[in-house]
């Protein structure tokens, strides 16, 4: 899908570089295809040494003017801007990718002035690893083939689901703030070994290869996560007894209220736009 494509990654930070990366890594494009924008001319400079003949500039325009697919990859604040950089220079025919949280697919077009092609996408930060958790969500006016054009991307990255447009915000919530709250799990854990005497550095390893593990075991053995629990729970025994204080201190409902917080944090900046 990609081959004869050429992309633009506007606001080249983290994320689009872990993307640029990935379809650079995986042979779904060249270098030479792919254009990335940013204000800073040292940061444009060292991208081109990572990825050698790709195309840098810190001008929008000149970016979108010449590429069939443009990704939208800035801050959600500095997304007018940016829109209205490109106004001119876009065509019906430019796809329009997004990974910006609360945008949706209209407030796009009506930025810019016409009915483009867009998808919006959720990846999160394990992109970085080629590990990502990714949502994308077709606009109006996207077709079979922009859908499939937009997974090629990030799959480039990691895991790919499609959901509908009004679910994107729900995704930004579970998944696109997701790692955030795994990270404060182990954290946790760490503490909670730390408080029981292991030492620190051997308690931080034990805490991530625990949740790493657990997760492959999710994966592999596509088991629901509560059979894979009570594989490990012997009655009466040790982990009963921390589920047993876990259930009581309001974990599980923590963290479906995290989601919602964040959920509507999304919606709010969509109703901005």
């Amino acid at each position: 899908m990609l081959t004869n494509k050429t992309i633009a990654f506007l606001g080249a930070g983290n994320i689009a570089r872990a993307l640029i990366g990935g379809l650079i890594r995986g042979g779904n494009v060249r270098p030479d295809q792919i254009w990335a924008t940013r204000r800073n001319p040292y940061a444009l400079e060292e991208l081109a040494r990572m990825f050698p003949g790709l195309h840098t500039t810190t001008a929008n325009a000149k970016a979108a003017k010449v590429t069939d697919i443009v990704v939208l990859s800035v801050k959600p604040q500095s997304i007018t801007e940016v829109l209205e950089d490109i106004r001119q220079v876009v065509t019906p025919q430019t796809q329009i990718v997004s990974i910006l949280a609360g945008i949706t697919s209209a407030s796009i077009c009506k930025m810019l002035g016409q009915n483009l092609p867009v998808v919006r996408a959720m990846p999160n930060t394990p992109a970085l690893v080629d590990a990502a958790a990714t949502a994308i969500a077709a606009g109006t006016h996207a077709q079979q083939e922009h859908w499939d054009v937009a997974g090629e991307i990030f799959k480039a990255v990691g895991l790919v689901e499609k959901v509908p447009e009004y679910l994107m915000d729900a995704v930004t919530g579970l998944s696109g703030s997701g790692p955030a709250y795994i990270y404060m799990v182990i954290e946790a854990l760490t503490d909670g070994g730390v408080n029981q005497g292991i030492p620190r550095s051997v308690a931080s390893k034990l805490a991530v290869q625990t949740v790493y593990g657990a997760a492959k075991m999710m994966i592999e053995t596509e088991k629901h996560p509560a059979i894979l629990r009570d594989e490990v729970t012997t009655p009466g025994g040790t982990t009963m007894a921390a589920i047993a204080d876990l259930e009581r201190n309001g974990l599980r409902t923590m963290f479906i209220n995290a989601v919602g917080a964040a959920t509507e944090r999304a919606h709010a900046l969509s109703k901005k736009k």
